[in-house]
């Protein structure tokens, strides 16, 4: 799902000169951490938004950001083991060879840093390559550059190269730049998937990761790459496929990838955070005070403040995606991922008739505005119901709709909510972005989704399966996850 705004603010040329100072700073922090033994471990984050393009109507060029990323403190061949030259690394090249949509790689990514992490090994990350019709910005002006994203653009967290816990001696991401300098060609031990995926056929998840773990503990060599069959022969040759997404194998190993440090410190990018802080007002109810919280008091960050107390936040895909439900329907296919937890509420039950269970999945793939309706005034009725007696009713008044649809019916559906009785509907494209920001917009989606008091998604998106991981991880009720 790909979201972009009209409305996109103007920076001066003045503002690169106040951002180069931070950009030196993170400088000369990485070279002090490398110089002690004590803060090995530390990170310190990309910490701005720099609007590096002077024209707001091109995608950024992420010049600062490219530079912070080649400078993070474990790129360096220097450092011990399990870091530098004797470091143990593995680079999943076959899940580079199909390009697919945000979410379905940030899935993958997630799962192959924890197999690394699992392995005692280093995942090598990358940037985002788009898939041309998903990219938020017109092929006209984008062709001078290919289009791709840092990955710290989207997100933070290990995956990213950023830290683990304090005391963790796992050995941090890195870079596939730096990944060429530390594991030339002829040192690495190539794995093709198909030597493994061949006997493990339809085998339940937990199976698959211990298999692949302990092939990557095993290997005696310091540098691994995973790579593809030819695509004749596996035309989805992750490890982690879309046919293991696309049914329940990924749930046995769901606790124990919930406890994990990849999805624990897995944040908001600050490019997502600025985005967010920037566009507070949109939210804001007059009638709605917002807490600030203890840690907000000694720390600036967003992430610190209730602002989205008052927000239940809508995931309602259109567009392409009426193909996709068709195809489901025709399929009689069942939700994806991690959103057929079975805790979750409106577990999806297949019908014996086929013909009435194809109706059903375009019901909820695809549900009818006054579908939408009902149904969120059935989920703020009852999370509302599981707040104490003094605090139900008119908690939830403001109403984020995350959409892909450019066309008036999701003005409609603005109206017809507005009609209800919110007091305040915000689409997707009336956030104000900036050009960073509008390149991750779909990252900044993401987040409000994460924060919201409640959210409803669509059981068929992978959108919705990541707002779903990322919301448990952060000990959000079950009550408040909800589909179509």
């Amino acid at each position: 799902m790909q979201h972009s705004s009209p409305g996109l603010r103007r920076y001066s040329s003045g503002h690169r000169v106040v951002f180069i100072i931070p950009l030196l700073l993170i400088a000369a922090l990485s070279f002090v951490v490398h110089g002690s033994v004590s803060l090995k471990k530390l990170t310190t984050y990309y910490t701005s938004s720099l609007r590096s393009f002077p024209d707001n109507e091109r995608p950024p060029d992420y010049s600062e950001l490219r530079a912070w990323e080649s400078n993070l403190p474990q790129h360096d061949p220097d450092l011990s083991f399990p870091e530098g030259r004797s470091g143990r690394y593995v680079l999943f090249s076959s899940s580079r060879i199909n390009l697919s949509g945000w979410n379905n790689k940030l899935n993958d990514m997630l799962m192959n840093t924890w197999l690394a992490y699992a392995s005692n090994r280093a995942y090598v990350f990358h940037d985002f390559t788009w898939v041309n019709s998903h990219y938020p910005w017109p092929a006209s002006i984008y062709r001078e550059w290919a289009p791709r994203t840092p990955l710290n653009a989207l997100l933070s967290g290990p995956s990213a190269g950023g830290p683990w816990d304090i005391g963790d001696i796992a050995p941090r991401s890195i870079s596939e730049i730096f990944f060429d300098i530390v594991c030339p060609q002829n040192e690495r031990r190539i794995i093709n998937t198909r030597t493994v995926k061949s006997g493990l056929g339809e085998a339940d998840g937990q199976v698959i990761f211990d298999r692949w773990r302990t092939i990557l503990m095993e290997v005696t060599e310091r540098c691994v790459e995973v790579v593809a069959p030819p695509a004749d022969e596996d035309p989805f040759p992750e490890i982690f496929d879309i046919h293991y997404w696309s049914g329940p194998r990924s749930i046995s190993v769901w606790e124990e990838f919930l406890q994990s440090p990849i999805s624990r410190l897995l944040k908001a990018s600050p490019i997502v955070n600025a985005a967010i802080r920037e566009n507070i007002a949109v939210f804001s109810a007059r009638s709605v005070k917002y807490t600030v919280t203890a840690e907000a008091k000694t720390n600036k960050s967003v992430e610190h403040l209730d602002l989205f107390k008052s927000v239940l936040s809508i995931h309602v895909r259109r567009g392409d995606f009426q193909q996709a439900c068709l195809e489901h329907a025709s399929s009689n296919s069942t939700f994806y991922n991690w959103n057929l937890l079975p805790f979750l509420p409106d577990e999806f039950h297949a019908l014996p008739n086929h013909r009435d269970n194809q109706q059903q999945i375009l019901d909820h793939c695809w549900p009818t505005a006054q579908a939408i309706l009902a149904k969120v005034n059935l989920a703020r009725m009852e999370y509302e119901h599981t707040l104490p007696p003094g605090q139900r009713g008119g908690q939830l008044k403001v109403l984020y709709v995350m959409s892909n649809d450019r066309t008036d019916w999701i003005r409609g559906l603005q109206k017809i909510f507005e009609s209800d009785g919110w007091a305040k509907v915000v689409l997707s494209r009336d956030l104000i972005l900036s050009p960073q920001q509008r390149d991750v917009s779909v990252a900044v989606d993401m987040e409000i989704g994460r924060r919201s008091k409640v959210f409803i998604g669509n059981g068929w998106s992978s959108f919705t399966s990541n707002v779903v991981h990322q919301r448990l991880a952060d000990n959000k009720v079950p009550i408040s996850i909800r589909f179509w």
